[in-house]
């Protein structure tokens, strides 16, 4: 049950990740903690003789203000949706950012977090898969072009076998009961033989919860699993993509399979991902 959630509240003109999840919060009846990060100034290592400190400290209030403003629009929004919320605003750098949600979201049950907009400087793109590894829950990923709430119609469920699609899978069972539509997907580099019937057993493993799933298999021969996956959920109207995260920490990398982490810089519709 998804009885509480930290998101990661937007700087910029609109919050898609905080709308979502105070919409997650109405239906899941959750209560929620909005974090605004006002960062430490970005400081190049390269600029000779430094930068003068009226810049440094122009940077500081700036971002302070942009916090502000988050958690201000957040507040309002959620009193609006009468849930239950508080909020937090958090000095960091932006390289540290990632891990301290990520330590934080380890008290809840659920982390949502924004992509950032396509083209945008530091300090707007902030938080990266990295809080995957530290928070060692589920994360949504929120894209930036969402609009609205949380919406459960079609959830596709990207299966590959592994312990992390396994992982992920379980932690989005609460997503699973309220959705109208599941259904199994996996990609694989050359068709099946007729006999063979890939994630039947995971779909039996779900009908035992109550949930009836299809199982679709799309055979890929090239190595572009991402685009794959997201042209599959535009295809059939998806809402929510469920997949396992894993890789190497350091290197940020992610892989399902042969997908790297393209498809979360490219998504079009909220993925939800565990390690």
């Amino acid at each position: 049950m998804i009885k509480d959630i930290v998101v990661n509240l937007g700087l910029g003109t609109n919050d898609p990740a905080g709308d979502y999840a105070i919409s997650a919060a109405e239906d899941f009846e959750s209560h929620v903690l909005g974090i605004a990060f006002s960062y430490d100034p970005v400081i190049p290592g390269t600029v000779m003789g430094g930068i003068p400190p009226e810049i440094i400290e122009s940077q500081r209030a700036e971002s302070s203000k942009k916090a502000s403003t988050a958690i201000a629009r957040f507040e309002q929004a959620a009193k609006r949706a009468g849930i239950s919320a508080e909020t937090k605003t958090i000095t960091a750098s932006i390289s540290g950012a990632a891990d301290e949600i990520g330590r934080i979201g380890r008290r809840f049950d659920l982390v949502i977090v924004g992509q950032p907009p396509r083209q945008k400087s530091l300090p707007d793109e902030v938080i990266d898969e990295g809080v995957l590894f530290e928070s060692g829950r589920p994360v949504i990923f929120v894209p930036f072009i969402h609009k609205g709430g949380m919406k459960l119609d079609h959830v596709m469920l990207c299966w590959d076998g592994s312990r992390a699609a396994a992982r992920a899978i379980a932690d989005a069972m609460p997503f699973l009961q309220k959705a109208k539509q599941v259904e199994i997907v996996i990609i694989s580099a050359k068709p099946s033989k007729k006999d063979e019937m890939p994630g039947a057993d995971l779909g039996q493993h779900l009908a035992r919860h109550g949930l009836e799933v299809d199982v679709k298999r799309i055979t890929s021969p090239d190595t572009d699993v991402p685009s794959t996956i997201l042209s599959y959920a535009a295809d059939s109207s998806a809402d929510m993509i469920v997949m396992g995260g894993y890789g190497h920490s350091r290197l940020r990398e992610f892989v399902l399979g042969g997908a790297t982490r393209g498809l979360l810089e490219s998504m079009t519709v909220p993925v939800l991902m565990s390690h």
